[in-house]
């Protein structure tokens, strides 16, 4: 991400922090994909724009006790990360610049993210390098947005950045990451109010003998 965006999604989500975890969307959303990933056998987990660890609490919630890992810009949501699950390593970092070593992470998961970073396929390519032979990631994007209530609904006022429309499709979604290397293996649409989510599973190929 170029340092501009960098600095106005930066701004925008430290300014959001303090209220973010009072968005029952934000809520809802975070248990919904800790339903939808099965974490039976997953020992590792990254959360790519992690926000508040709100992906990542759920999982935990749910009776994960994986070692759990979340990235971000926001140093404010990151501070509130650290709060609410002490468990975790919460590190300040670009999406597409993940510092983590190669093959050393069984699920990635990133939510409602992926439509604010510019180089979307970089960021991919990253998920696909630190994922394990076998390993999985789960996507959630936006399907549907109602555009009209959005920024109220949830706190705040609509991004600038926000493109919803780049992965509202399983196969939109598909294509990007399947130029990493990761393969659809399932998906389902999740709607709460004017919002539907589309979350998506992708398998990274095990190691053949």
């Amino acid at each position: 991400m170029n340092d501009d965006a960098s600095a106005a999604v930066r701004r925008r989500f430290d300014e959001r922090a303090p209220e973010y975890d009072q968005s029952e969307m934000h809520r809802s959303l975070a248990d919904a994909v800790a339903a939808f990933a099965d974490i039976a056998h997953v020992e590792s987990v990254l959360d790519v724009g992690t926000g508040t660890g709100l992906v990542l609490r759920a999982i935990r919630a749910s009776g994960g006790e994986q070692r759990m890992v979340g990235v971000d810009l926001s140093p404010g949501m990151l501070a509130v990360a650290r709060a609410a699950l002490p468990q975790a390593e919460f590190i300040k970092a670009d999406a597409a610049h993940l510092p983590l070593a190669d093959a050393s992470v069984d699920l990635v998961t990133c939510v409602t993210v992926l439509h604010l970073i510019p180089d979307a396929a970089t960021a991919v390519a990253e998920w696909a390098r630190v994922l394990r032979p076998g390993g999985r990631a789960i996507t959630a994007t936006f399907a549907e947005v109602d555009r009209s209530q959005h920024g109220n609904r949830h706190g705040s006022a609509p991004s600038p950045q926000a493109q919803h429309d780049r992965f509202r499709t399983p196969e939109l979604i598909a294509a990007l990451l399947d130029g990493a290397g990761l393969v659809r293996r399932r998906h389902e649409f999740w709607t709460l109010g004017g919002d539907t989510v589309l979350l998506a599973e992708f398998e990274k190929a095990p190691v053949t003998q």
